[in-house]
């Protein structure tokens, strides 16, 4: 696999028409030229700015879309790069660069490991140039990525499902050891109820036939001296309505 990011030269965008008037297309001339000589000694960052100051004057520039990612590439900020790019997704592939640039966008994409739309790209460029031998094997070697990548992916989810599967499980368990113990506790409620109850029982057995007529005695007793009372309130009131009528 070799990541190599293309330039172009300045693009001939007249060859775009109904898009802008040739004295604008040659607005961003001289500053892509400069870009690119700047590109060519390695001075990215400085060629960066002259592919800036070309879009300055012509937003529209395909060539200082396509070089600025090309610098951008180079100093390795990928985001950027793709951004530029993604500028001229519709113009582009309309150029005689057409190729280089469906290659250079598959080779960012490799970068941002975004191996299916690297795949997508390498493809679009084999397409148009059968015979690029970079293209064919960065294709290879991003259609492996990728099959690496949907491999991890299946294999992840796969076991976030086993750790669901055991986590619901677990659930389950727990939910049957709380009902099982619950149902242990009401069997040992139902046992401790039957135990006092046989207890209270054996007690009452246990008296003896002189502590039942005691217990009887004080009964008959408790009961005569609430009737005699009630009797004694009985006669008070009597003696109460008699005095009124005399009176």
């Amino acid at each position: 696999m070799r990541m190599i990011i293309r330039i172009a030269a300045y693009l001939a965008l007249t060859a775009l028409p109904g898009l802008w008037t040739c004295a604008l297309a040659q607005a961003d001339r001289s500053e892509v030229r400069a870009g690119n000589r700047k590109f060519s000694k390695d001075n990215y960052k400085e060629a960066e700015i002259d592919y800036r100051r070309a879009l300055v004057k012509d937003s529209l520039s395909v060539a200082g879309s396509y070089n600025l990612a090309s610098s951008l590439y180079r100093q390795e900020d990928y985001e950027g790069a793709g951004k530029a790019l993604e500028k001229i997704d519709k113009f582009a592939p309309q150029t005689p660069h057409a190729a280089d640039y469906h290659y250079n966008a598959g080779d960012v994409a490799l970068a941002r490991k975004d191996y299916a739309a690297a795949v997508k790209a390498f493809r679009e460029s084999l397409l148009l140039n059968p015979g690029d031998l970079d293209a064919k094997e960065n294709y290879i070697y991003a259609k492996k990525m990728l099959e690496n990548q949907q491999n991890q992916q299946n294999q992840q989810q796969d076991q976030n499902q086993d750790q669901q599967n055991q986590q619901d499980q677990q659930n389950q368990q727990d939910q049957q050891n709380q009902q099982d113990q619950q149902q242990q506790d009401q069997q040992k409620d139902r046992q401790q109820d039957k135990q006092d109850q046989q207890q209270q029982e054996e007690r009452e057995q246990q008296i003896s036939p002189q502590q039942a007529r005691q217990m009887l005695n004080a009964i008959q007793a408790k009961e005569k001296e609430t009737q005699d009372k009630v009797k004694r309130e009985e006669a008070e009131r009597l003696k109460s309505r008699q005095k009124e009528k005399n009176w």
